[in-house]
């Protein structure tokens, strides 16, 4: 199988940075190859919460994966998006001296359009070939679709109400458009929240929840259709062995999130970057400010991810757990070239 839609370098789309610490004022942390419209931070070595900048939100604004609050405006924290990455200020959940930060990159479009697909007219950044965009919206509190500008049905949407402390709300085919999970809080839960209908190629479903639909609030959220050798939205059954299952993606990983969804689990993130080699043991938690952890033990394979614990996080016995995936080499390219392992 070859892919013929203009990903065979996944890093065009998504990249990873790693960085150190100097404590100055305003500093362009680069290296990304592109410059992103989303970029999601967070401090290795200490307890911080994470820390999350978009361009339609604009400069000096960001959301915390952790938190509930609304969305804060500081330039300390995430200032702006550069040419090939962002800017960020001294406060130390971004650039403390000699810590290390972690800094995952997507594109949009790096511009916005209005959409009026939907019965809310949203504005929208949106990436058709990499089936990612950001759309914000001003919530109306009655039933409702909103346009995302994918072309194709998104696999996994994140929304945040950004005028009040809310629950951030996700949904995942694997679940059913009639439940939600949230970042910052670990358990599972039925609601009104996409009004129990799947995304369309051109829109999605919100109820009535105050979490994604509070009258007269903006809300933004994260959409990601899925693309062969690019991006999965996946789900698995955990083994509880030490020998896990393997979860075909179709291409090498660079990112990988998951999230248990029958019980109360943290989060897990894993990429490329911090471990370069397997088993890539370094996991961090978008629902707690925790320090990385070195206790996790996962494989990216050529072709997927297999885990090496019976951790309840990631690996349980019976557990049914769901995911996000991004690339760092398709399983096989647009010209036949397949990708080896790691």
């Amino acid at each position: 199988m070859s892919y013929t839609n203009g990903l065979d370098k996944p890093t065009d789309y998504f990249n990873t940075v790693l960085y150190t610490g100097d404590n100055t004022s305003s500093r362009d942390i680069t290296g990304v190859g592109f410059q992103p419209d989303f970029t999601w931070i967070k401090q290795r070595s200490d307890v911080f919460s994470h820390v999350l900048g978009n361009s339609v939100s604009g400069d000096n604004k960001f959301l915390s994966s952790n938190g509930t609050g609304a969305e804060g405006t500081d330039s300390s924290k995430f200032r702006t998006f550069v040419s090939d990455g962002f800017q960020v200020g001294s406060h130390a959940s971004v650039n403390r001296t000699s810590d290390t930060y972690v800094g995952w990159n997507w594109l949009a479009s790096n511009t916005t359009a209005s959409n009026t697909d939907g019965s809310i007219t949203s504005t929208v950044s949106a990436n058709t070939t990499s089936g990612f965009s950001i759309v914000s919206y001003t919530g109306t509190g009655a039933n409702a679709t909103v346009g995302h500008g994918l072309g194709s049905a998104p696999t996994m949407i994140i929304v945040k109400n950004i005028n009040s402390t809310n629950d951030w709300n996700i949904g995942h085919p694997a679940m059913g458009w009639d439940k939600r999970l949230f970042f910052n809080s670990n358990a599972e839960s039925s609601g009104a929240s996409w009004n129990s209908t799947a995304p369309t190629s051109s829109v999605f479903s919100i109820g009535t929840a105050s979490a994604t639909n509070t009258s007269g609030n903006s809300h933004i959220a994260y959409c990601f259709a899925e693309k062969k050798g690019f991006s999965k939205a996946f789900s698995y059954s955990g083994n509880g062995s030490s020998d896990g299952s393997f979860t075909y993606l179709g291409f090498r990983p660079a990112f990988v999130i998951v999230k248990r969804t029958d019980s109360a689990n943290a989060w897990h993130l894993f990429d490329n970057k911090r471990n370069t080699f397997n088993p890539n043991d370094r996991g961090l938690f978008p629902d707690t400010s925790d320090a990385e952890n070195t206790g996790n033990q996962i494989d990216f394979l050529s072709n997927g991810i297999k885990f090496y614990s019976g951790d309840g996080g990631y690996n349980g016995s019976g557990g049914s757990y769901i995911g996000l995936a991004f690339a760092e080499n398709p399983f096989v390219t647009s010209t036949g070239i397949p990708t080896t392992a790691r």
